[in-house]
């Protein structure tokens, strides 16, 4: 991962780590993703574990766990706080895939108790793309071009 410079001296990462939220779901929806994207869990501590002020009934829920692929990665926990009535919307996480057979196999997990967006189709920018919102209400952009200058970059 290389470290940027920007003006003043602010020096970050080339990297972006989406750090998702759950509502008593995080160790579940750990092993789901660690299984689908082939992630390791770098650790997982639950609100019991730290020293952390725990409200009653919490101690199981997560407060923090990290899972990495390469320069992939997630971080997930779980609020103490109730789920909001309306669920977030206007974030998409976007992944690159490697092949037709990629695609196809991450569209096919993440609609699994989830909901499409948009259909598994060719593009007019000539790729193969779908947007799913998975089990956890998390979208998903899938895309995958044959062409690499045509890949997210």
């Amino acid at each position: 991962m290389k470290t940027i410079r920007k003006r003043g001296g602010f020096q970050m990462k080339e990297c972006i780590t989406p750090y998702l939220t759950f509502y008593g779901r995080a160790k579940e929806a750990a092993v789901f993703y660690a299984d689908l994207f082939g992630m390791k869990n770098l650790g997982i501590q639950t609100y019991g574990d730290s020293e952390f002020p725990t409200p009653e009934g919490a101690e199981d829920y997560v407060i923090h766990c990290h899972l990495k692929r390469g320069n992939f990665q997630l971080m997930l926990a779980d609020s103490t706080e109730p789920a909001p009535e309306v669920p977030r919307r206007g974030l998409s996480l976007v992944i690159d895939c490697e092949s037709e057979e990629e695609i196809r196999r991450l569209y096919d997990a993440l609609l699994d108790e989830g909901r499409r967006i948009m259909e598994l189709q060719d593009t007019f920018w000539g790729a193969k793309y779908a947007k799913v919102e998975d089990r956890y209400g998390f979208t998903w952009d899938l895309n995958y071009s044959k062409d690499p200058d045509q890949a997210f970059e």
